[in-house]
């Protein structure tokens, strides 16, 4: 099947390893001492527009594919994972006004947010709507022409730079995911209620936010009344999450790998060992296997198929292979490596994060397996 990189993908691949072994990993690890947030990396990556990567060229996009979404977003991890988050965050908002914004809309803000002018965050999440979206209880009821929207937003990344929020309030009474719509929302008019103290992920924090009877235009409304929460399976940016994963993995095993070959004991480097080679074995498969699947279901959104089954696949594969690469990385280096001394550490404490963003891996584990068995009966 095609989904091996293009010679344009691969130049891409080389552009993005080049940026974040020069701008992001020399300072990746103080980012996350300081929970501070990116935003000298973010300002060059939006001159290089990628933060509007897959968006067409004829709104200022670069009008690249999922697969090249991948790759790129594959190496920023490796550097620094909330720095493709914070891309990705962004962009998937970008690409839902793409495909369903009106053209007013795509003309006011498409160009700006492929260059990081405008930055865009995701208002989806809520306290009684984790995993299960359909408790989504923030409001929007019409006030003539405009609406007053009413709820709260539990974790919304890139809030503090953000100038648009996504966010989704219940407009009607059908079963979900009927009833739900978007707005794209100014973040002022959110109140700020904390934000999180997170294990991972420090230096693009997670907040959460209030919207206390604010008035929304009708010209902010993104697509269809009622249709919000459908629309947002029509875009295939969720392939960022395992893309994320793969990047983490391969950055746990390239870390083993130099610091067992480094480190001597008994006279000898650690990777003469038949045993850590094996263990380096085993951090590699799991970077080919994850990286794989990953491409595999961007290129079949590329293409045009149903990639459920593959993303549900690359999502569970890539994103425990991030933890476990980074569990047995940090294990390798003995120590040093439960220290601040190294980065491997942190790509642990990144990596957990996403087996829980983007749905949590036990319920892409169950749907997946309800599809097999589905196909079955």
């Amino acid at each position: 099947m095609p989904f091996h990189p293009t010679d344009a993908q691969t130049v891409l691949r080389t552009e993005a390893r080049e940026f974040a072994a020069e701008q992001i990993v020399p300072v990746a690890d103080e980012l996350d001492r300081e929970a501070r947030y990116p935003a000298d990396i973010m300002a060059a990556l939006g001159d290089r527009r990628w933060t509007g990567l897959t968006l067409p060229e004829s709104v200022g996009g670069l009008g690249r594919g999922y697969v090249a979404l991948a790759l790129v977003t594959e190496e920023l991890a490796a550097a620094s994972m909330p720095v493709a988050s914070a891309l990705n965050l962004h962009l998937g908002v970008a690409q839902l006004i793409a495909e369903h914004g009106t053209p007013a809309q795509r003309d006011r803000w498409l160009d700006s947010m492929a260059r990081f002018e405008t930055v865009a965050a995701l208002g989806l999440s809520e306290d009684n709507a984790g995993s299960d979206k359909s408790g989504i209880e923030t409001t929007a009821e019409r006030d003539g022409e405009g609406w007053r929207l009413t709820g709260h937003k539990r974790w919304v990344s890139n809030f503090h730079e953000a100038d648009l929020v996504c966010t989704y309030a219940r407009t009607g009474d059908e079963p979900f995911p009927g009833g739900i719509t978007a707005f794209l929302v100014d973040s002022e008019a959110f109140t700020l209620d904390r934000e999180w103290d997170t294990l991972g992920a420090r230096p693009v924090p997670a907040c959460r936010v209030t919207l206390d009877d604010a008035v929304v235009s009708d010209d902010r409304r993104l697509g269809a009344v009622g249709e919000g929460y459908r629309h947002r399976s029509t875009v295939a940016n969720g392939v960022n999450v395992p893309a994320r994963g793969v990047g983490i993995a391969r950055a746990a095993r390239d870390a083993a790998a130099a610091h067992t070959t480094d480190r001597e004991q008994g006279g000898t480097p650690l990777a003469d060992r038949q045993g850590v080679r094996w263990e380096l074995a085993s951090l590699t498969r799991r970077v080919e296997t994850a990286r794989a699947v990953t491409l595999r279901a961007a290129d079949r959104a590329d293409r045009g198929l149903d990639y459920g089954q593959a993303m549900a696949t690359a999502k569970l594969e890539a994103t425990e292979a991030a933890v476990d690469n980074a569990n047995d990385a940090l294990q390798l280096h003995g120590g040093i490596g439960y220290t601040r001394e190294r980065s491997v550490e942190r790509y642990l404490r990144d990596a957990k994060l996403l087996t829980i963003a983007g749905g949590p891996n036990a319920g892409h584990r169950d749907a997946l397996g309800a599809a097999v068995v589905e196909e079955h009966r």
